[in-house]
């Protein structure tokens, strides 16, 4: 008799949880699965971030991790390291913990694939910061990084003037779209003159160190360099650190993101020409009120634009402040 009641009550136990197991919609609503994953209580955020090696995504988190709190939502964080292979792994690592709604910043946004099939599966909505997917997401949040290039092209090319001249570029990551916009948008921006001839420098996935030992090798092989165009102001640090160990105070060096250390550089006169403004903070923030608005039920547009303008020499002391990143609320 006592062992009978004991199954009773393990079988009794084991419906209950089963049923509470199927009250959560595992159908995908969308393209993006939004609005199938019902939730109680306080949200719950994960966030999928590409890796922590530059200021600018220590900073994206940091802009993510406030707005949660803010808005009195929980935010579970993983970090890939830059591999594509852990990224898929810390999704469903993600999913598995029960979040209602992915923020993912993609390695790759072709390799994460697997990752937002999971996601879609589990009937959990996806929304991109920084970097697009080709299709799996609610929503993206970035900027415009085709502009960004082309307003630091163009004020790179005016000045280096009719004369033109040769620019090293040095690249961001392999097969990325922001790599890629940014380099289209700076072609763009100095196509009109003939005399400008872009060398295509390596990869340096964003990393000040990588673009350094780059720079060193770039600056023997075109040693008529004119000037340094790099994806975003770390690697263009670097840049300019190997331009000034060599005494080569004549090129100028423009990069993208607004990092407060390039605005001040800019703000000195020196080498460096130019940045484009690309908040973390206010970028993470704007991705977390979208977050929310997913899992929310929320029409939200695919395609958010956070804004972007130039930081050069007659506007830069406008942005000088203590933050790590220029803040566009300086505009």
């Amino acid at each position: 008799m006592r062992i009978n009641r004991i199954l009773g009550i393990f079988f009794g136990t084991f419906s209950l949880l089963a049923l509470a197991a199927c009250s959560v919609s595992t159908s995908p609503g969308g393209s993006g699965g939004s609005g199938s994953h019902k939730r109680s209580g306080a949200l719950t955020i994960g966030f999928s971030q590409a890796t922590q090696q530059s200021p600018f995504y220590v900073q994206l988190r940091q802009g993510a991790r406030k707005a949660a709190e803010k808005a009195g939502a929980k935010l579970y964080f993983a970090d890939a390291g830059g591999d594509v292979t852990k990224q898929n792994n810390d999704i469903q690592d993600l999913i598995t913990r029960g979040v209602d709604v992915l923020m993912v910043n993609p390695v790759d946004p072709k390799g994460v694939k697997a990752g937002l099939a999971a996601a879609k599966s589990a009937g959990v909505s996806v929304v991109t910061v920084d970097r697009p997917v080709p299709s799996g997401a609610a929503a993206h949040v970035g900027r415009d990084n085709t502009a960004m290039g082309q307003l630091v092209g163009e004020r790179i090319a005016k000045e280096l003037g009719p004369k033109g001249g040769r620019i090293i570029e040095i690249k961001g990551d392999a097969g990325g779209a922001v790599a890629r916009d940014r380099s289209a948008g700076f072609h763009k921006a100095v196509a009109a003159n003939k005399k400008i001839r872009i060398v295509s420098g390596p990869y340096c996935d964003y990393i000040r160190s990588k673009a350094v030992t780059a720079m060193q090798d770039l600056l023997q092989t075109n040693p008529d360099v004119k000037a340094v165009y790099a994806h975003n102001d770390d690697m263009a640090l670097g840049a300019l650190q190997v331009l000034k160990e060599n005494g080569r105070s004549d090129v100028k060096v423009a990069g993208v993101d607004g990092l407060m250390e390039a605005v001040k550089a800019i703000d000195q006169h020196g080498p460096y020409s130019a940045t484009a403004l690309n908040d973390p903070i206010s970028l993470g923030r704007t991705a977390v009120k979208t977050a929310e608005d997913v899992a929310d039920g929320k029409k939200v547009a695919a395609s958010i634009d956070a804004g972007t303008a130039l930081v050069d020499r007659d506007n830069a002391h406008k942005y000088v402040g203590g933050t790590t990143f220029a803040s566009e609320g300086a505009r």
